[in-house]
């Protein structure tokens, strides 16, 4: 019998925002390293200072966000099981994005980003990023934000990492997504915008 993912059949999934009520299912998927290196997805709110900080203190301080409100991602289920994340909030949420040359802001539109992702590894390949993108448009749209924004690694470019935490270029372009900045050549800045605005 095949094992979840190795068959490339796409789940059936439910995708909720990120309540209190579902941070257990979070750490399920995560896990007790914190998914990549221990993040917790504190990386785009405090920086490399994630690195030098407990694990648990990265955790406490994400958790803390969840309680707090409004959700600040997505999580897509199948069935009872947490199987990707994406991590969807306004811009301004994300502080270190602005210390990036390359991510630095376009303009003064106040966008969302959906800044990173996480799959469960044995569904990996199986089409759980496009459907958290396609979630988070209609969110940011019903949140009445002007644009949403991502910040994907383009692997057709040379020199392309093969970090891939924030999307691939191309799942975002099919989704609907265009690039409106390319600063250095395989990290675009790119955005679906809502409502006519225009992103420059």
């Amino acid at each position: 019998m095949p094992r979840p993912g190795r068959d490339r059949v796409k789940p059936k999934l439910l995708i909720r925002p990120l309540t209190p009520e579902l941070w257990g299912a979070l750490e399920d998927l995560f896990g007790w390293k914190g998914a990549c290196n221990g993040c917790w997805c504190m990386y785009w709110r405090v920086g490399s200072a994630y690195y030098r900080r407990p694990r648990a203190e990265n955790r406490a301080d994400f958790r803390a966000i969840v309680r707090r409100g409004p959700p600040p991602g997505l999580l897509a289920f199948e069935g009872e099981t947490a199987v990707g994340w994406c991590q969807l909030t306004p811009r301004h949420d994300l502080a270190w994005l602005d210390t990036k040359r390359f991510l630095a802001r376009v303009d003064e539109v106040p966008a969302w980003s959906v800044s990173c992702f996480y799959v469960r590894p044995e569904y990996r390949g199986r089409g759980i990023p496009a459907a958290l993108i396609a979630a988070a448009v209609k969110v940011a749209r019903r949140a009445g934000a002007p644009a949403l924004e991502a910040y994907p690694v383009d692997r057709s470019r040379r020199g392309s990492t093969s970090n891939n935490f924030t999307g691939a270029a191309s799942t975002f372009a099919r989704a609907g997504f265009r690039a409106v900045v390319r600063r250095t050549p395989s990290r675009p800045i790119m955005r679906y915008t809502f409502h006519g605005r225009t992103a420059r």
